[in-house]
């Protein structure tokens, strides 16, 4: 289910698709509305998707349903803007969060999708359309936030006791994928709770183990894509494939807030992003990487606090700078 948010009564052929990060659904990211003002006077609308691992559900969700569901909304789309304005117009994804991971990959898998997981068989890959730009604010790792909050204890639960819920919840997992079971089994929400994950939240052992990936850095998961100590050759597999696949005709825009309170204090945000930027343009003919790219200063996750006025002021500033090069192309 997609929601256009159009402000003001001029045409808006040209589209962004805004992707929320896990618990997100309609209206939940508050900057939306911030970017939605800023596009009043443009020839560009917005649109929220409700995505079946929207809200409450992520924790039975994975990457590659999202990202099918998210190209089945932009054909519908640019169908529609078709035939309203007799033009598809440019196409920009952009998301927020674990939105990033979608937009990640959806750029940087085969196209389609080549995987058949058994809990998830009727599931039919959909060949993705191409986009003009792609937009990633707040990418984050789960894995090393979930560390994080070990280490510094949460919810009146010390680290250590943190810890020893953690390795329960990792080996009850593990013996439940290892099962090769065809549908997902929830982990007990009196432990998955304790990391914030909610307490009507249910995650599934797999999602679970998608999203801290114990295995890494060596062997990192499918959700595993922004973590701070991944290798060159892993970061060559995800970002250094957006210019391979040939899914993106602009370049990728990565805005990490700040003052992200997601983000663990020994992560060098500016080095985590040199890396990133020198991967996606390794093996490319052209520039993949945007130079608007960088930090926004003071802004937290969601740019959600009262104190977020600016920071969202510099965040509109960059997508409105960046779509009019979009629309050029």
């Amino acid at each position: 289910m997609t929601f256009e948010f159009i402000n003001g009564a001029k045409p808006k052929p040209h589209s962004i698709l805004f992707i929320g990060g896990l618990g997100d659904g309609l209206a939940t990211t508050s900057y939306v509305a911030d970017v939605v003002t800023a596009l009043q006077p443009t020839s560009w609308s917005l649109f929220t998707l409700n995505l079946s691992s929207s809200y409450q559900a992520w924790g039975f969700g994975h990457l590659d349903r999202d990202t099918d569901e998210i190209a089945q909304c932009i054909n519908y789309i640019k169908e529609y803007k078709k035939e309203k304005y007799g033009q598809e117009g440019k196409f920009v994804l952009m998301g927020h969060s674990t939105g990033s991971q979608c937009v990640l990959h959806y750029l940087s898998k085969p196209n389609p999708h080549t995987s058949k997981p058994p809990f998830d068989r009727w599931l039919e890959h959909v060949k993705r359309p191409v986009v003009d730009g792609g937009i990633m604010q707040a990418p984050v790792s789960d894995r090393e936030a979930i560390q994080w909050v070990i280490s510094e204890g949460f919810m009146g639960k010390t680290p250590m006791e943190l810890q020893e819920t953690y390795d329960k919840l990792v080996a009850m997992a593990k013996e439940a994928v290892a099962k090769d079971i065809s549908w997902d089994v929830p982990l007990p929400l009196s432990l998955t709770s304790q990391f914030g994950y909610g307490f009507s939240t249910p995650v599934s052992a797999r999602r679970f183990l998608s999203l801290v990936s114990p295995e890494s850095p060596k062997s990192p998961s499918e959700d595993d894509l922004f973590s701070s100590d991944l290798p060159d050759e892993h970061l060559a597999k995800t970002f250094g494939m957006v210019g391979q696949r040939g899914l993106l005709r602009y370049k990728l825009m990565v805005l990490m807030s700040g003052a992200d309170q997601a983000v663990p204090s020994w992560v060098d945000k500016d080095k985590l992003m040199a890396r990133w930027k020198a991967a996606a343009n390794a093996n490319s003919k052209t520039p993949v990487w945007d130079e608007r790219s960088g930090q926004i200063p003071g802004a937290s996750h969601a740019l959600s606090n009262d104190d977020q006025a600016e920071p969202r002021r510099i965040l509109c500033s960059k997508v409105l700078s960046y779509i009019a090069d979009v629309e050029k192309l």
